[in-house]
């Protein structure tokens, strides 16, 4: 049912929810969604929980990943999303967006969205996706004070470190940051751009007690595994972040060199979502029947 008039609207906070699901048995599967149809199509396959990326909003704005997108963009995201689906969001908050004042900011803002956790990274600006070369890294105290700083201002939302340590200072150096940042206040690690199952599993160990989250990215340092290999490891939490975004620019790619081509889409129809699959997913009849002066939408008989 549309939010508009749905009867089983979220009555307890998101970062509530967001525990509770991560509470359940089993890992807790959160797939990239980037923007509301995405958030709707996850939520009819079975998932109980999304995940929005940095590098998808920026992308899906035409922008690389640097830490250049704003507080306020990325909350029209988390709106859009949250108000589509109702599921609890994770969202990537880069760097905070400045110092533990701008953290702060950040955190109350996302809860006001809808955000039910957010995770913090430990780069200096501007930043890289993780699976990138040359990442420069904040001080460990520096980072430890804007986690505090989140922790202090959340009011339910579920904060979660990112260290990017492990690509420059090691193992020894990710686990290091890890502790300091539960110390200050976060809820989960997450630990990233582990390039072996061996470092998952020390990570692991390493860290008893401490909640943590995969991340499997495609075309990245990380081996290909599935979420049932990384619950084996130990890991409470996997991401899917573009995975969503990739699959529909392919898509379009593909619409757009044969519109260019053939200078019609007919070619493609096969690959398209009907229309009427589009208004059920959205609602649209739902939607109509809230004000008595909109007719009901009747899909056209598309095959003549």
């Amino acid at each position: 049912m549309p939010y508009l008039i749905s009867d089983d609207l979220p009555a307890t906070p998101a970062g509530q929810r967001f525990r509770e699901a991560l509470d359940r048995p089993g890992i807790l599967r959160l797939p990239g969604a980037h923007n509301g149809m995405a958030a709707l199509q996850a939520r009819r396959a079975g998932f109980e929980a999304l995940y929005l990326s940095g590098a998808a909003m920026t992308a899906s704005m035409g922008l690389p990943d640097l830490g250049i997108i704003t507080v306020d963009e990325v909350a029209f995201f988390i709106r859009q999303i949250t108000r589509a689906c109702g599921l609890p969001l994770l969202v990537d908050g880069d760097t905070g967006y400045g110092e533990a004042l701008n953290v702060m900011h950040m955190v109350r803002v996302f809860e006001d969205a809808g955000a039910g956790a957010v995770h913090l990274e430990d780069q200096l600006l501007p930043k890289k996706c993780g699976h990138l070369n040359d990442k420069k890294l904040a001080s460990a105290a520096d980072m430890a004070a804007k986690v505090a700083a989140a922790a202090r201002a959340r009011r339910h939302l579920v904060v979660i470190a990112r260290t990017d340590a492990a690509a420059s200072e090691g193992i020894e150096g990710a686990v290091a940051r890890a502790k300091l940042y539960v110390e200050a206040g976060a809820d989960a690690i997450f630990p990233e751009a582990l390039t072996s199952v061996e470092m998952f599993r020390e990570v692991r160990e390493r860290l008893p007690g401490v909640r943590l989250l995969a991340n499997m990215t495609e075309f990245g340092r990380t081996p290909s595994l599935t979420a049932e290999a990384f619950q084996e490891l130990g890991y409470d939490m996997v991401i899917w972040p573009v995975s969503s975004l990739r699959v529909a620019n392919k898509a379009q790619e593909r619409l757009y060199a044969t519109l260019a081509r053939e200078g019609q889409t007919t070619a493609m129809l096969p690959e398209m979502q009907t229309r009427a699959e589009l208004y059920d997913l959205i609602g649209l009849n739902d939607f109509e029947a809230l004000d008595s002066s909109i007719a009901q939408s009747v899909v056209p008989d598309w095959n003549r």
